[in-house]
C-alpha cells in the first residue's frame, strides 16, 4: 500500500528514524515500567501474563510443584537459558498444586512440563528436565537467532501505548516502521490494518490483511480485525438505530431487533450495551434464532480480544446464564 493511499502516509520515515532494531543487550526485565521476563502466573493472571504477552513475544509456562524433585533440577537451567535469550522470550511458572485448572484444559499428566505460546496459542512444548543446550535449542527454535526481535517486540509494546493513550498517528507509525523491518509480522499488520479500517480506509485495511502470509491468517489478531470488519458491515446495512429502539419500547421480546441494535451499538463502539442486549436474549429465549444471540456475542468477544473488559465481564455472565 502506498503512503497516498494510507491516511497516515509519510510518517513512516519519521518514525523508521526514531523506532531502533539494532541489537541491545536487554536485562532480566524489559524495563522498569513493564513485567518482568520471569514471574510466578496465576490462573486469573493467566490471560494476561500468557494469552496477552505472547502476542508480543513467545512465552514459556513451566507447569511445576513443589513436591517435583526434576522441577527443581529444571528451573535453573530453564531460567538461565530465557535469560540469554534478551527478552526474546518470557517465562512464567505455573504451581499446578495452587492452580491445576490450566494444566488440566492443556492435558499435562506429568511434570515438569515446560508450553511454548506464541500469538495467544500453544505452539511447542517439552517435558522432563532436560538439559540446558537443549533448552536453548529450543527457545531458537522457538524465536530464532537474535535478530532484532527483542527491538521489534519493544516497538509493538510503545505502539500499543500510543493506542491506549488516543494517538493512532504515532502507533500508526511505529506499525509502518515495524513492517519496514519485518513485513510478516502479525501484530503490526494487524494493529496497523485496525487504524486503517477505524481512519475509514476499509480497502487499504483489507489489502493490508490479504498481505499476512497464509500461515498466519488465521493468527487471533488478524481474525480479531477481519471479525470487527465484517460485524461493522453487518451494522451499516442495518438502518437507524431509533428505529429498533422504538420497536422495543412497544414491544421488549422482539428480539430481532434487540440483536440488530446490538449490532449497531458494537459498531458505534458502545460495546456493554450491545452484550448486555445480546445477553438479554439469551436469558429470555436461548433457542431464539437457533441460539443466534449466543453465537454472535461470541463472535464479539473474539473481535474485541479476550482481555477486554466487557469481553471478560460478559463471558462470566453468559457463562452463568448458560450452566446455572
Amino acid at each position: 500500500m502506498s503512503d497516498n493511499d494510507n491516511p497516515f502516509g509519510g510518517m513512516g520515515g519519521q518514525y523508521a528514524q526514531n523506532v531502533s532494531f539494532g541489537a541491545s543487550e536487554a536485562p532480566l526485565t524489559n524495563g522498569a515500567a513493564e513485567a518482568p521476563v520471569i514471574k510466578d502466573v496465576t490462573t486469573a493472571s493467566f490471560p494476561a501474563d500468557v494469552i496477552q504477552e505472547s502476542r508480543k513475544q513467545p512465552v514459556l509456562v513451566d507447569f511445576w510443584a513443589p513436591w517435583c524433585g526434576p522441577c527443581k533440577q529444571l528451573q535453573p537451567a530453564l531460567e538461565r537459558a530465557v535469560a540469554a535469550a534478551r527478552g526474546r522470550v518470557k517465562l512464567v511458572k505455573m504451581n499446578i498444586d495452587d492452580h491445576p485448572a490450566i494444566a488440566g484444559q492443556l492435558g499435562i499428566q506429568s511434570i515438569p512440563a515446560v508450553i511454548a505460546f506464541k500469538d495467544g496459542q500453544p505452539a511447542d512444548g517439552f517435558m522432563g528436565a532436560v538439559p540446558e543446550s537443549q533448552i536453548t535449542e529450543f527457545i531458537t527454535k522457538l524465536v530464532g537467532k537474535d535478530d532484532g526481535g527483542s527491538q521489534v517486540a519493544e516497538a509493538l509494546a510503545a505502539a500499543a501505548q500510543a493506542r491506549e493513550a488516543g494517538d493512532a498517528q504515532t502507533a500508526a507509525g511505529i506499525y509502518d516502521a515495524v513492517l519496514q523491518q519485518a513485513p510478516d509480522n502479525v501484530e503490526a499488520i494487524a494493529g496497523l490494518a485496525d487504524l486503517l479500517f477505524e481512519a475509514g480506509e476499509t480497502t487499504g485495511a483489507e489489502e493490508l490483511l490479504a498481505s499476512c502470509p497464509d500461515d498466519q491468517k488465521e493468527a487471533p489478531a488478524i481474525v480479531a480485525v477481519r471479525t470487527k470488519m465484517a460485524l461493522a458491515k453487518q451494522a451499516a446495512e442495518l438502518g437507524d438505530p431509533a428505529e429498533f429502539e422504538r420497536r422495543l419500547a412497544e414491544n421488549p421480546k422482539d428480539h430481532q431487533a434487540r440483536f440488530d441494535l446490538a449490532m449497531i451499538q458494537n459498531a458505534q463502539g458502545r460495546r456493554q450495551e450491545a452484550a448486555d442486549n445480546l445477553l438479554a436474549i439469551v436469558s429470555t429465549d436461548r433457542a431464539w434464532n437457533d441460539d443466534g444471540a449466543r453465537a454472535q456475542l461470541i463472535k464479539l468477544f473474539e473481535a474485541w480480544g479476550p482481555t477486554d473488559e466487557v469481553t471478560l465481564s460478559s463471558r462470566r455472565r453468559l457463562s452463568s446464564l448458560l450452566f446455572s
